[in-house]
């Protein structure tokens, strides 16, 4: 599933935020995914964009998978990388594995 969603009394009309903002949510969201394909194969995953007064959030979300995809090519660096993106911008990345499977979520400021 992916949502676009929009805060109440947000003002928003079309696009809120500053395009580096857009950008930055773009590419978090295009690497979680990348790492659902990675490592999850096709477990069901939710992608949720909101559009806040204060900025945009992101959030990617898979359920469990039976057995894990093993060991797979990459640097390793891909989470590490987006969260020192979105730090710059001065928001905030949160990722790591749940319950219910694994989510990442990312605000950044409007402007």
């Amino acid at each position: 599933m992916i949502a676009i969603e929009r805060s109440p009394g947000s003002g928003w009309s079309g696009s809120p935020s500053a395009p580096a903002a857009e950008r930055t949510v773009y590419r978090v969201a295009q690497e979680a995914l990348t790492n659902v394909h990675k490592h999850a194969g096709d477990a069901e995953t939710d992608v949720v964009v909101r559009y806040l007064p204060a900025g945009l959030e992101v959030v990617v979300h898979n359920r469990p998978v039976a057995a894990s995809a093993g060991e797979v090519p990459g640097s390793g660096w891909g989470l590490v990388g987006l969260r020192e993106r979105v730090e710059l911008m001065g928001g905030t990345l949160e990722a790591g594995p749940r319950p219910d499977g694994f989510r990442v979520t990312a605000r950044t400021p409007a402007a």
